[in-house]
């Protein structure tokens, strides 16, 4: 009983420590500092036929308008080049990557190369923007590296099963933990989230942007270490009602696939002290339905169902910080985190046996210094 009860605080404390400062970017009256005329946004795409639509549609309803909308089709077989273009976009036939390049990075780095604007704002084809987005995010831009991960909005059921993965890998980075000044500084400009970055043209070629970390996996975080390297500021958001995407809708497939690479690749980047408390939350909850099984099978107790319940329901809250998942995905919280559970069994197998990871028909190599997204 003393265990449960103690597993249970762990959920309660760590989640609200590891989540407790997701900022969301502030509603301006003006365009700030930066006029989004001055701005070019860099859409890396490969087999975006169905995504591009939406991001492009918002981008076309925004009350400001960028300099410039640059698809980059990075070896699309799906028309994804003819939909751009066909929505009014500009679209860049992005070669093979070279010798030593990963896929996303060369096709960042391309469509940056061909982009007139003074600042860069580098956004995933899956990503969609509010009205007033662009404007709040030149309003919140200063210099270095602005990053949002977006809100997440699934539209079949079995996408609420990201919530959990979602949470642990917040969690993880510890990009929004409560911490003191100086290491929720130091933790916070270590990681940037790669489907929306917005960075100045100059901040980009003074760190050598994706160039210098053309073979990283997980290129956000590796980018967002460049900056830092350099005295440079990197800013986190959460993307609440301005930035938002919809991950892996094309069946439950490309959810555990495209989740077996990234905490296979994100498992080299993140900072120890927030994914060592990310995973005794992960273990806290496990104890917790532990409990909670036990005590229906010996008959009715009613401390642990109580526990369960009150695990449950901080479940809920987090999730609701960074998507709207369906009910049962915190109410029945054991399902999502047996699948947790099971995905990050393969990402370790695939990270350390196999040393490759396959997305999007490319099989991507994992070693010891690459860090970021391949998406």
């Amino acid at each position: 009983m003393l265990v449960d009860v103690v597993a249970a605080l762990v959920c309660v404390v760590v989640g609200s420590v590891l989540l407790g400062r997701m900022s969301v970017l502030a509603r301006a009256p003006s365009p700030g500092a930066v006029p989004p005329g001055s701005v070019s946004i860099v859409i890396p795409a490969r087999n975006e036929r169905e995504s591009l639509p939406e991001l492009l549609s918002s981008l076309r309803h925004s009350d400001v308008a960028p300099l410039e909308v640059i698809v980059v089709d990075d070896g699309s077989t799906d028309g994804t080049a003819a939909v751009a273009a066909s929505l009014g976009a500009t679209v860049l036939d992005a070669p093979p990557p070279p010798e030593g390049w990963n896929g996303k990075p060369w096709a960042c780095w391309t469509g940056a190369a061909r982009a007139r604007g003074e600042h860069v704002l580098f956004l995933d084809a899956d990503v969609t923007l509010a009205p007033d987005a662009l404007r709040r995010l030149c309003a919140s831009y200063d210099r270095g590296l602005l990053s949002v991960q977006p809100f997440h909005r699934p539209v079949s059921n079995y996408e609420s099963l990201s919530g959990w993965f979602n949470v642990v890998s917040m969690m993880g980075t510890g990009a929004f933990a409560v911490l003191p000044r100086d290491e929720a500084r130091r933790d916070r400009n270590a990681i940037a989230f790669g489907p929306c970055l917005l960075t100045s043209v100059s901040d980009y070629r003074a760190v050598d942007g994706h160039r210098a970390v053309r073979d990283a996996i997980v290129e956000d975080a590796a980018l967002a270490e460049r900056y830092t390297e350099h005295g440079l500021p990197v800013r986190c958001f959460g993307g609440g009602d301005a930035v938002a995407f919809r991950m892996y809708p094309d069946g439950i497939r490309s959810l555990l696939d495209g989740w077996t690479r990234t905490l296979a690749a994100g498992s080299g980047a993140a900072r120890r002290l927030p994914v060592m408390a990310a995973v005794a939350w992960v273990a806290a909850c496990g104890t917790v339905v532990v409990g909670a099984v036990q005590a229906a099978l010996d008959g009715f107790r009613p401390v642990p169902l109580a526990l369960y319940a009150l695990v449950a329901a901080v479940v809920g809250v987090l999730q609701a910080r960074v998507g709207r998942f369906r009910w049962w995905s915190w109410v029945l919280f054991p399902i999502p985190l047996a699948c947790f559970l099971a995905v990050f069994a393969r990402s370790l197998w695939c990270l350390h046996v196999r040393r490759e990871v396959v997305w999007r028909s490319r099989r991507v190599q994992l070693h010891d210094s690459a860090a970021g997204d391949p998406r």
